[in-house]
């Protein structure tokens, strides 16, 4: 979180002339009236680096159909089109007012200048704007900037939780992520959000946002603490908070999805997930099969529960290959068939338990092996 002294809106524009593809939007502006909206002002202003832009126009967008770079996008409700440069991607919307027709629905959207769009938003540390003309100031008429200069999550309307329930997980979110506290009335509000009239994927996504946090565990806490989300495991921090930690070792960074594990701690987990963490596999080839079948984000989450097992089966087992393939099986006489997998999963099984070395043996054990299994059969 920034210092309450550093939120300086006079440093606006100097920063905004740093981010990449602001040229490219600029072209844009001498059209029709443009914006830097919500997020990418608040990061700006609290002294964020490598923020997205989040762009928005007053007007018709068939304007820019000309713009180098520029697609329209007319299937989308919500959006008028995108500005390619280079590789970014750059999202273009049009100024919009909303209305809920019922608690928890979708919006109604319609065109609408600068001042409703603001309007319509969460909170007001999104509800601000820059526009990309010469000599702008800063738009923030719901006093935005005092709120981050306070350290203070505020909705902007009393019906804000009625009418978007998913905002209450949002309210987590981002008073986990900066360290702000609820304004006292949107504390009191904050009660009135019912997630059971929502969708479920609406909650899902607001939750696969929580999970991409640097710290989701704080988040999800507060929904605890807060009792919005009465369907949450309240255990459900603890296990995101190791899986996070877990998630940064050397033997698990790169290779488990940590923002998928994190939605995997999130609920309760699987029945087969808690057998993993009950197992106590004596050799690293019973680690291996039991581990093997399993996605890694999976693996974490019950190394998170409590299998130390499976550091090892992250960090080095799963290294483990054989030197033969079923073709050196086949060149030694075995039939395609069942029986070269069991060969050479007894060739595996012996190099992981330290009992053979080097080519010859692994061959030598998988032959054995593979014609032990024809015999039998």
């Amino acid at each position: 979180m920034a210092d309450s002294t550093e939120i300086d809106p006079a440093r606006l524009p100097q920063a905004i002339d740093a981010l990449p593809g602001i040229d490219a939007v600029r072209r844009i502006a001498e059209r029709v009236p443009t914006f830097l909206v919500g997020g990418v002002v608040r990061d700006l202003l609290m002294g964020e680096d490598g923020v997205d832009l989040d762009i928005a126009i007053e007007g018709d967008a068939e304007a820019l159909s000309d713009i180098p770079g520029y697609e329209p996008e007319r299937d989308e409700l919500f959006r008028t089109g995108r500005l390619t440069v280079g590789d970014q991607v750059i999202d273009i919307a049009q100024t919009r007012a909303e209305t809920y027709p019922r608690p928890g629905a979708l919006p109604e959207v319609r065109p609408a200048p600068i001042a409703e769009d603001l309007a319509r938003r969460d909170f007001t540390i999104n509800a601000m704007a820059f526009p990309l003309s010469e000599g702008a100031e800063l738009v923030d008429p719901h006093e935005g900037a005092e709120d981050l200069r306070a350290g203070r999550l505020r909705v902007l309307h009393e019906r804000s939780f009625i009418d978007d329930p998913t905002r209450a997980l949002r309210a987590a979110r981002y008073a986990a992520r900066f360290g702000f506290d609820l304004d006292p009335e949107t504390a009191r509000l904050l009660t009135e959000a019912d997630l059971t009239i929502v969708s479920s994927d609406r909650v899902q996504n607001e939750l696969r946002k929580i999970a991409a946090e640097v710290d989701p565990a704080r988040a999800l806490q507060l929904i605890v603490d807060w009792g919005v989300m009465p369907t949450l495991d309240t255990a459900a921090p603890g296990r995101v908070a190791e899986v996070t930690r877990l998630a940064s070792t050397p033997q698990w960074a790169g290779w488990a999805n940590r923002e998928l594990a994190v939605e995997l701690a999130t609920v309760r987990p699987l029945p087969q997930i808690r057998e993993l963490v009950a197992a106590t596999p004596e050799r690293p080839s019973e680690s291996v099969k039991l581990a093997v079948p399993w996605d890694p984000s999976q693996l974490l989450v019950a190394r998170a529960l409590g299998a130390e097992w499976l550091d090892q089966y992250a960090e080095a087992w799963r290294h483990v290959h054989l030197e033969i393939t079923g073709e050196d099986m086949i060149a030694a006489g075995i039939p395609e068939g069942p029986a070269i997998g069991h060969g050479l999963e007894a060739a595996l099984s012996g190099k992981l338990d330290g009992e053979l070395f080097g080519r010859d043996e692994e061959l030598q054990i998988a032959l054995a092996a593979a014609r032990g299994e024809i015999l039998e059969d």
